[in-house]
């Protein structure tokens, strides 16, 4: 199973996590509202799918 996270960090902020099968797969930068880290999560939604790989290895 996969999801989205919302959570409070140490510092108060709000922050996204996703996880799969409970392995926390990436975690955002910290939001000062809730509303924001929202927005993060619409935008991953909308955008990520399309977006392109770069590999710099």
């Amino acid at each position: 199973m996969h999801k989205f996270e919302i959570y409070k960090d140490k510092a108060g902020e709000y922050r996204v996590r996703f996880k799969y099968n409970s392995e926390i797969m990436f975690s955002t930068e910290g939001y000062s509202s809730k509303g924001s880290a929202q927005n993060a999560i619409d935008s991953i939604k909308k955008n990520g799918p399309g977006a392109p790989i770069e590999d710099n290895s």
